[in-house]
């Protein structure tokens, strides 16, 4: 499954890129794609909704980001109208050339069309260039926030709305 090995490899650099000074190296360092392959290949069988992953091509680099939908999975948002931004991920090289935008358009065109009116996704506080772009499209924080400290250090993220 190239799709699996390509979307591994785009998030696992992008993860360690974005994330440094932010979470543990020694957790960024234990990154690996053949880890993140297994899943991706678990997700791209299994996934039965009509929006999905999609990616953005190069024509010399080939993946060079992907960003996954889905309806929400929050306990407070009706699935049947509200989605989510599960992951966007876009290799470093390529930051400021426009893929994020694209991948952006085209999974909030997915979940549009599979009746979603609302569109949520979680950004870590500390991902402050995630957070320019979401805000700069237009996204706004919702008040909600989670913290999760399964990585060695507490990570807060942040829910972000669009309608």
């Amino acid at each position: 499954m190239a799709d699996a090995e390509a979307l591994a490899v785009v998030q696992t650099r992008t993860s360690r890129e974005v994330y440094r000074g932010v979470m543990p190296a020694e957790y960024l360092d234990r990154l690996d794609p053949s880890r993140r392959r297994q899943v991706w290949r678990q997700l791209i069988e299994s996934d039965r909704f009509p929006a999905g992953t999609l990616v953005v091509e190069d024509r010399d680099d080939g993946v060079v980001g992907f960003i996954n939908v889905a309806p929400s999975g929050d306990a407070d948002a009706d699935a049947g109208l509200v989605g989510e931004v599960r992951a966007v991920y876009v290799l470093p090289e390529h930051w400021g050339r426009g893929a994020g935008r694209l991948l952006m358009e085209a999974g909030l065109r997915r979940l549009a069309d599979a009746g979603c009116r609302q569109v949520i996704l979680w950004v870590l506080e500390a991902n402050e260039r995630a957070r320019r772009f979401y805000e700069a499209a237009g996204w706004r924080t919702d008040g909600a926030s989670t913290t999760d400290d399964s990585r060695g250090v507490p990570l807060t993220a942040i829910r972000y709305r669009y309608s």
